[in-house]
C-alpha cells in the first residue's frame, strides 16, 4: 500500500490542485452482519479497509477515517479519526462529518467496498477539478438511485446543502444534489476502470464477504497455459 499522502498524479492534473483528502466511512450499524465491524474482514488475505486505504491513498494527499465505534482507534493505527458531528445522522451525517473535518475536497468511499479501484478514484478527482463541480458521482446500474454516492468525490462547498437537509429532517445521502452542481460518470466510462458490479460491490452479509472471496481469489489465478 501507497503511504497516505503520497498522491500520484494518475488523471495528469497539476501539481497545483487543491488538496484532496482520502475519506473511509465507517458509518452504519452493520445490522446485515450482526453488528460486527464488516469492514475488517478480509478479502483476498488483506482487509477491506486497507484494501479501500490503499486505493485512496494512491491518489489522495492524506486519510481521514470517520467513525463512531470506541474501538476504532486501533483500526489504521497513523490515519486521523474523527467521529460525526451529528450523531444519527446515516450515511449523509457520515458525508457532513467527513467535509467539516477534511475542510477542502474529499474523495469518500465506504469501508465495505473491497474492489474500488484506484484508477477510478483518480478519475473522479480529476473531473472534480476539471469540471468545477461541487460532486461528482459515478453511475451503477446495480444501485437503486443510479449512482453511487458512497464511492464519489465532494466538494465543501457540500456543505450548506448538506446540513439543510439534515435540518429539514432528510437524511436520504442525495437529498442535497438538487442544491449544488453535481457531475455524472456516465456508466460507459466507468466500465473502462472495471465491472460496476465489482466495482462498487459491498460486504453487508456474511454471504457477500464469502462472494467477494471467491472473486479475489479467482483474480489471483493464473489461467491455465496450452
Amino acid at each position: 500500500m501507497r503511504a497516505a499522502g503520497a498522491a500520484v498524479d494518475a488523471a495528469g492534473a497539476d501539481s497545483a490542485r487543491p488538496r484532496c483528502t482520502g475519506v473511509i466511512l465507517a458509518g452504519g450499524g452493520a445490522t446485515r452482519y450482526g453488528g460486527l465491524p464488516k469492514g475488517l474482514e478480509q478479502v483476498g488475505g488483506a482487509r477491506i479497509i486497507d484494501r479501500v486505504a490503499g486505493a485512496l491513498g494512491a491518489v489522495t494527499d492524506g486519510l481521514l477515517l470517520i467513525a463512531n465505534d470506541p474501538g476504532a482507534v486501533a483500526w489504521l493505527p497513523g490515519v486521523r479519526l474523527a467521529a460525526d458531528v451529528r450523531p444519527g445522522e446515516g450515511a449523509l451525517g457520515g458525508l457532513h462529518a467527513a467535509l467539516t473535518h477534511a475542510r477542502g475536497e474529499i474523495v469518500l468511499v465506504a469501508w465495505d467496498m473491497p474492489f474500488v479501484s484506484a484508477a477510478l478514484l483518480a478519475a473522479l478527482r480529476a473531473r472534480g477539478a476539471r469540471e468545477s463541480a461541487d460532486a461528482v458521482l459515478p453511475e451503477s446500474d446495480g444501485s437503486r438511485r443510479g449512482v453511487e454516492p458512497l464511492c464519489a468525490w465532494y466538494s465543501s462547498r457540500c456543505l450548506p446543502a448538506i446540513a439543510a437537509a439534515l435540518d429539514a429532517g432528510d437524511r436520504r445521502v442525495i437529498a442535497f444534489h438538487d442544491a449544488v452542481r453535481t457531475v455524472r460518470m456516465g456508466i460507459d466510462e466507468v466500465r473502462a476502470f472495471g465491472d460496476p458490479a465489482r466495482l462498487f460491490a459491498n460486504v453487508n452479509t456474511p454471504a457477500e464477504l464469502a462472494w467477494a472471496e471467491g472473486v479475489a481469489h479467482e483474480s489471483t489465478v493464473e489461467p491455465a497455459r496450452g
